[in-house]
């Protein structure tokens, strides 16, 4: 079997690769990592109170940076699960995850996908999306969402 982690590098993200690295076993994981230049959030716990810290977690970001960002984010995630003792693939893909994780999750015969929800506010979520949500709806094959 083959499933395919997709991180974002946010905490559940990084649940959802912990999850599927107690779950895999012997079949082959692939963690991807989609870069879409055009804006990223940080996850907050908290509520944001005012304009400034609005505008540190909505960050514009130029395709250098954000491949730069999308690299690391795959070797620190290929180094835990070295850890983990399990063998993974990194794969930087570009795009709206959205639709390139579902669409290289089944060009590559993937059997299911594992992904973390950051559980936003409604207001957030109707201004971001949910890529969980959208992955679900756009996958031919599961989709674990992990919190």
């Amino acid at each position: 079997m083959k499933f395919l982690v997709a991180i974002d590098g946010s905490e559940a993200a990084d649940h959802a690769l912990a999850y599927a690295l107690d779950l895999v076993g012997d079949a082959e994981l692939t963690i991807v990592h989609s870069v879409q230049p055009e804006v990223y959030t940080e996850s907050v716990a908290e509520p944001v109170h005012n304009r400034t810290e609005t505008e540190r977690l909505y960050v514009l970001d130029s395709i250098d940076d954000a491949e730069e960002r999308g690299e690391r984010l795959l070797e620190e995630a290929g180094d835990h699960a070295s850890e983990a003792d399990v063998a993974v693939e990194t794969v930087l893909l570009f795009g709206n995850p959205a639709l390139t994780v579902p669409d290289y999750a089944e060009a590559h015969d993937f059997d299911g996908i594992f992904v973390g929800h950051r559980g936003l506010s409604a207001r957030a979520e109707s201004m971001l999306g949910s890529v969980a949500k959208e992955l679900i709806g756009r996958s031919s094959v599961p989709v674990t969402v992990v919190r």
